[in-house]
């Protein structure tokens, strides 16, 4: 059963994440949450002809491994929702072709992973499934492609700029007492302060993020001190800042309570990432490495998961266009 609370938030009964993976890159081995992930794969290609091969393979991963924690094998799935951050979703579509399992393509940019609980947990609430999964990726060599310059250009980055994250996070969500929890969620709304700056996400994703955390609040009559950890993804330095400050102009303050995947998932001072890190499998990867176990071992019990996502592409930069942004809202329970 689905409940809608105030405007727009959804209560969902009886729904669990009971599995979950996660897989981490060369650089993200490097990193401070390294002994978190399930998997680490050192070459960038891993073992295959292109990036964005090794990108269909960190997805296929993350998803056994999902299996496995929950027991479930890939045909008790009876549909996965996947996305990326390449052009019609290719690291997901090729990635998880050999798996012959309904698949509903989505594109949430940074944001998917929130978006595919949210949509995991309406399928089974409602009794559309009985088992769903969802799954992201990103991959720095096929975002940098995509979106910015070839590798070999050499472009200088910009201290505002974000490091995207190779790795993957997938999770299996079905009506299940033992898990987990899904608790409630808010589908955000497309936010655009006209910031254009492809190099600045952060600042252009904040509003976003801003807007659903004060739409859930208002909704569900909660304030930041009811969880254990309000998580963005993947706000970086300057984008957290911005929360802050947007947030404080409401009188709300979330600063004891906040962290951010793009954060977490890197060490600034050692790791040449400049405001931190970002992509799908930012969030993705922190949320299944690092705070679904903490979760389970008792460290958390009640958490905001924010991912935020800016909805751009590479043609509407190129003609100049602003940077829309979404964040979608997943409140987790033990």
């Amino acid at each position: 059963m689905i409940k809608r609370i105030g405007r727009y938030s959804l209560e969902f009964d009886g729904v669990s994440i009971t599995g979950y993976g996660s897989v981490g890159g060369k650089k993200e081995s490097e990193g401070p949450l390294s002994e978190n992930f399930d998997k680490l794969i050192y070459d960038s290609y891993a073992g295959r002809k292109t990036y964005e091969q090794a990108e269909n393979l960190f997805q296929q991963e993350a998803f056994e491994l999902a299996l496995n924690r929950g027991g479930k094998k890939a045909e008790d799935v009876d549909m996965i929702f996947a996305g990326d951050l390449l052009n019609q979703c290719i690291g997901s579509s090729y990635g998880l072709k050999v798996y012959n399992i309904p698949y509903l393509g989505i594109y949430g940019a940074c944001s998917t992973m929130a978006e595919g609980l949210i949509l995991s947990g309406i399928s089974v609430c409602s009794g559309a499934s009985r088992l769903s999964a969802c799954v992201t990726s990103s991959h720095f060599c096929t975002a940098e492609r995509q979106y910015r310059f070839p590798l070999d250009y050499g472009g200088q980055r910009t201290p505002t700029s974000q490091w995207t994250v190779t790795g993957s996070g997938s999770c299996i969500v079905e009506p299940d007492s033992k898990g987990l929890k899904l608790r409630r969620a808010l589908i955000g709304k497309i936010v655009d302060y006209d910031i254009a700056d492809l190099n600045n996400m952060g600042a252009a994703m904040a509003p976003a993020a801003a807007d659903s955390i004060i739409d859930f609040l208002n909704d569900t009559n909660t304030s930041p001190e009811d969880y254990d950890l309000i998580l963005t993804g993947d706000l970086g330095v300057v984008g957290s800042k911005c929360l802050y400050e947007i947030l404080g102009r409401e009188g709300i303050d979330i600063k004891n309570r906040h962290n951010d995947c793009g954060l977490m998932i890197f060490d600034r001072k050692t790791q040449d990432v400049h405001a931190g890190g970002s992509g799908c499998g930012c969030c993705a990867s922190v949320l299944c490495s690092t705070i679904l176990p903490a979760m389970e071992n008792g460290k958390y019990n009640n958490i905001l998961f924010i991912a935020t996502g800016a909805l751009m592409s590479t043609t509407s930069s190129q003609q100049g266009g602003s940077i829309p942004a979404i964040a979608h809202l997943v409140n987790i329970t033990k």
